[in-house]
């Protein structure tokens, strides 16, 4: 039995949650997909599991923006035997565990302060809004690892790949302070960068306008992390636009970029549950 517990969230308009389950067990976790609707009706409890994703999609039509309807949602909405999902999200980290956020997930986390929670208060520190281009953005774009972060998500010195699909994906901090905290903390994880692999705030390299070319936030302890490009859309090489040459030019096999991001994933949760492996 796999000893890392994956639980992916489906409904309310998310999408992917397929592709974001396959990219789990290709990490070597066990993943379940489940609605919404069965955790709000306390059917199942997240607590029971080692890792929270939320996917990608437009939840509630993504007409309220941000992800604000589906994280009130998660933070208002009491669950039967007590608490909300907000809760049980809390003591998912507290025991080692991580909540992860793609995209519009990554929307939620913001919207719910889990982060990038500088202030450790779980307070909405940041925002993501429409972005610089005015126009939803449908493209593959290159994402450079930040050193200095709590935990790698990717450890080669080339970019990884993904694609993004967002319209208001350009992240704003609610002031310089909390900015200046990420940057020196490097609770930034990816940015994004142009064809020589440094970090720009310039379209089309830079899809929505982040500040810093930021695409990936986490909060000080690592257990919680979100970021808009999408890796579970890059599990196999072949989807690439450009994998023939990639291929001629880098080797490898069959295994997208992604992968590796799923990979962390586990590795930093059996860490932080003092596990030895994925398997039990």
């Amino acid at each position: 039995m796999s000893a890392i517990r994956a639980l992916v969230l489906t409904g309310c308009g998310i999408h992917s949650e397929e592709e974001t389950a396959a990219g789990y067990r290709l990490a070597g976790a066990e993943a379940h997909v489940v609605h919404i609707g069965r955790l709000l009706r306390g059917e199942i409890r997240v607590e029971r599991f080692d890792v929270v994703h939320i996917p990608g999609g437009f939840s509630f039509g993504d007409d309220l923006g941000a992800g604000r309807a589906l994280a009130n949602r998660m933070r208002a909405r009491r669950i039967p035997g007590g608490g909300t999902l907000l809760d049980g999200l809390g003591r998912v980290t507290a025991d080692g565990g991580m909540v992860v956020g793609i995209c519009n997930g990554f929307q939620v986390l913001v919207q719910l302060g889990l982060v990038p929670n500088v202030g450790g208060r779980g307070e909405p520190e940041a925002s993501l809004v429409s972005n610089s281009s005015g126009r939803f953005e449908d493209r593959w774009v290159r994402l450079r690892a930040n050193a200095r972060s709590p935990f790698r998500l990717w450890d080669e010195d080339r970019p990884l790949e993904a694609p993004v699909r967002h319209g208001q994906g350009r992240l704003v901090f609610r002031d310089d302070a909390v900015r200046d905290e990420v940057v020196r903390r490097g609770l930034d994880l990816f940015s994004y960068c142009d064809a020589a692999g440094v970090p720009t705030v310039l379209y089309p390299a830079n899809p929505n306008g982040s500040p810093r070319g930021v695409a990936a936030l986490c909060d000080p302890a690592g257990g919680a992390f979100g970021m808009m490009p999408h890796p579970e859309n890059h599990l196999s090489a072949f989807v690439h636009p450009d994998w023939p040459r990639r291929r001629r030019e880098q080797g490898g096999g069959e295994e997208g970029d992604g992968v590796a991001v799923f990979r962390a994933v586990v590795r930093r949760v059996a860490e932080r549950k003092g596990l030895g492996g994925t398997e039990r």
